[in-house]
């Protein structure tokens, strides 16, 4: 029973590893953008603080967690990315286009995914 499951020991540390190297890129990548904005706090308006909290404050503190917790970091991520979303394009009608944002939050998928098969694989066998 057992004999035919595969084993992920290699495999399934290459994703984590993938996963963390991706997110010390994005959030080290995220940092430069806003230190070469000369990010200023006080001429933000209301409505860009509240795109701000979930991209890309969420969605760093999201990866960050994903290095303990990689269930609960992944979630933070993917909610923040998804609520930046709601918030800039359905309730302020903004269009935002184009993959990256997407692809900034990238390693909160790879978390995801490696939380999957990590419990997929050391889940109980039914008999």
């Amino acid at each position: 029973m057992l004999s035919n499951r595969i084993d992920l020991g290699f495999p399934l540390a290459l994703l984590e590893m993938l996963a963390r190297v991706a997110s010390i890129a994005s959030i080290t990548l995220l940092l430069l953008l806003f230190q070469g904005e000369a990010f200023n706090p006080f001429s933000v308006t209301p409505e860009e603080w509240a795109g701000l909290i979930f991209f890309p404050i969420g969605v760093m503190v999201g990866m960050i967690i994903a290095w303990w917790k990689e269930g609960v970091g992944a979630a933070v991520t993917l909610g923040s990315l998804l609520a930046f979303y709601f918030v800039y394009g359905h309730l302020f009608r903004n269009h935002i286009g184009g993959w990256p944002f997407i692809a900034f939050a990238s390693p909160g998928f790879l978390f995801l995914l490696h939380w999957l098969f990590y419990h997929r694989e050391n889940r109980p066998a039914l008999s």
